[in-house]
């Protein structure tokens, strides 16, 4: 009779639930579920920093669809993970948290590493066990991945005391799940898809909207260009970039960079898995016509009608959703030939676009424009790397990049949510290569570098294919530069405090020598694109440290600033 470990008990269960890789720190509360890991033949990566390991194992599920699985030891290991969950949990991304746990003979004794992890996890995760018992694992396990993607997907934290993860078993002995989680699908009640479709079908100035929840419930996702396609219906993405690219190139489809703009003169709002957070003004005009009427698609119901109240709420499937839509309208009217509200949006994202299209070729700002330098590295990717990963970290450094590119595939481009959680770079550039072997660009500033900068030796490691590109303003940028705008006349008198200041052009690129890669500090923008060459054709990670002007904020920048001296 085969004798188990709980720890071989719960990696057996991961490998039933399709998972390939892990992301973790090595502990010694865990190392029988590592150890069980490689038995089953389950990719174990080792960062530096539990953080890291979150925002790896966020970034695979963006990417890859599925749900993200880490794995950490007891007490501070945990607790260190907590902001990647809860940017996880407000991002909508299903993400599996396996936490060690001090054995229970010694449970709240003083012992090692005996953090209350479960009400700290509780806190920024969807739903936070405990398992008591290694006959109850798989059991556990299962449910946390069932958890993770019903309704508004999310972080589940699940944590394993030491002596269930020791403990042998019979393996005849133990209860295993082989079909605890359905993929179906949710179709919409036909009568509320009928009155959606009767709205759309006589809207004028119809717009689209992509949220996150899009991500994992996009079966017949093809009905979404198509509907937008027949009724000439503006498209736009909310603020988490990865949805971009899910139901359409962005570079063949001019309709899904129209919406954005267009959405605060919109007579008809379709959204599709939208979390109304605060980045959509949480659905509020002027970003979303005030008097809109706004149809909802959603699998959680109890997301219809959050911060903007619904027309017509529609539990469903997001591209289900759309396809049923589509077969009606099909029926109620001919396809729209008539451009004029698309000429309409057009004009309203050329007016909002000009902060970022003026920058592309800005040749006067001394040092260079931020928005220059992200385009140049726009145009090195559209010659070199179309197909590349697109990180946006850093505050101000994660607006210019975001909205100077375009997506082409689904998790495409990643950036952090409404929580700000710049820094996660590293993370997601490990995240996304192991969901699909793709090389990344993480773009990032000075300040958003230093907080996980060993995480490259990381990526040496695992031989992940990666450039670093620093927008140095030597500072705390999005901070240092809303502060310029809110309190001009203190800051002439008093000058910035050294809180929001950093050293100035700080030689970052020479940290790259510690691991053999290039790197390079560049004053002028004729020099980015060589030195992007350069690094790539050494085939080795680099870092590209430019400085770029200290005052031009970008127009979030200053939406950010105006907000926060309104409140």
């Amino acid at each position: 009779m085969t004798k188990l470990t709980g720890g071989r008990l719960v990696a057996k269960q991961l490998k039933r639930e399709g998972v390939e890789c892990v992301f973790a720190l090595s502990g010694g509360h865990i190392m029988d579920i590592i150890y069980g890991c490689r038995e089953e033949g389950i990719q174990v990566y080792m960062v530096r920093h539990e953080d890291t390991a979150g925002f790896a194992a966020d970034a695979y599920a963006r990417v890859s669809g599925k749900p993200g699985v880490l794995i950490t030891t007891a007490g501070p290991g945990v607790t260190n993970a907590a902001t990647a969950m809860g940017e996880a949990k407000d991002a909508c991304t299903p993400v599996i948290h396996i936490g060690g746990g001090a054995s229970m003979a010694t449970f709240d004794s003083g012992t090692c590493q005996d953090i209350n992890t479960l009400d700290c996890m509780k806190a920024v995760c969807k739903e936070a066990k405990r398992c008591l018992s290694a006959q109850r694992l798989p059991n556990y396990v299962s449910k946390a991945f069932r958890v993770a993607v019903s309704g508004t997907p999310g972080p589940v934290y699940l944590e394993i005391p030491m002596n269930v993860v020791e403990d042998t078993l019979d393996e005849a002995s133990v209860s295993v799940p082989q079909k605890a989680r359905t993929v179906c699908d949710i179709y919409g009640d036909p009568a509320y898809i009928q009155k959606g479709a009767e709205l759309l079908a006589h809207a004028k100035r119809p717009v689209m909207i992509v949220g996150e929840a899009a991500r994992y419930s996009a079966n017949h996702g093809e009905f979404v260009a198509k509907l937008a396609d027949y009724l000439k219906m503006p498209v736009f993405t909310t603020s988490m970039p990865y949805v971009r690219g899910l139901f359409a190139d962005e570079e063949n489809h001019e309709l899904f960079l129209l919406g954005e703009a267009a959405a605060a003169e919109a007579d008809v709002i379709l959204e599709l898995g939208v979390y109304n957070h605060n980045h959509l003004n949480r659905g509020q005009g002027p970003l979303l016509h005030s008097q809109a009427k706004v149809i909802q698609i959603h699998e959680d119901r109890a997301m219809i009608g959050f911060n903007r109240d619904a027309e017509v709420g529609i539990v469903a499937s997001c591209g289900v959703g759309a396809m049923q839509l589509y077969q009606v309208i099909e029926g109620l009217v001919p396809a729209r030939k008539d451009e004029a509200w698309v000429e309409r949006a057009r004009a309203l994202t050329a007016a909002a676009m000009q902060p970022f299209t003026a920058s592309r070729t800005d040749e006067e700002t001394e040092p260079m424009h931020i928005g220059r330098m992200t385009w140049e590295v726009h145009q090195w990717l559209n010659k070199n790397g179309r197909d590349w990963h697109i990180i946006c970290d850093g505050g101000d450094a994660a607006q210019w990049t975001q909205y100077n590119h375009v997506a082409h595939y689904p998790g495409q481009m990643l950036r952090f949510g409404i929580n700000g959680t710049i820094g996660m770079g590293f993370g997601f550039a490990l995240g996304a290569w192991a969901a699909d072997g793709k090389p990344a660009m993480l773009v990032t500033g000075d300040g958003s570098f230093g907080f996980h900068a060993m995480e490259f030796e990381t990526l040496l490691r695992y031989q992940v294919p990666m450039i670093c590109v620093i927008a140095n303003d030597s500072a705390w940028g999005m901070i240092k530069l809303s502060q310029e705008l809110k309190f001009p006349e203190y800051l002439s008198q008093h000058g910035h405090h050294p809180i929001n200041l950093l050293p100035h052009m700080f030689p970052y690129e020479k940290m790259s020598g510690i691991w053999d890669g290039l790197g390079l500090a560049l004053h002028r923008v004729e020099e980015i694109i060589p030195a992007l060459d350069r690094i790539k054709a050494s085939g080795k990670i680099g870092i590209l440290n430019i400085e770029v002007n200290e005052h031009t904020p970008s127009p979030r920048t200053i939406g950010f600033a105006g907000a926060a001296k309104k409140a």
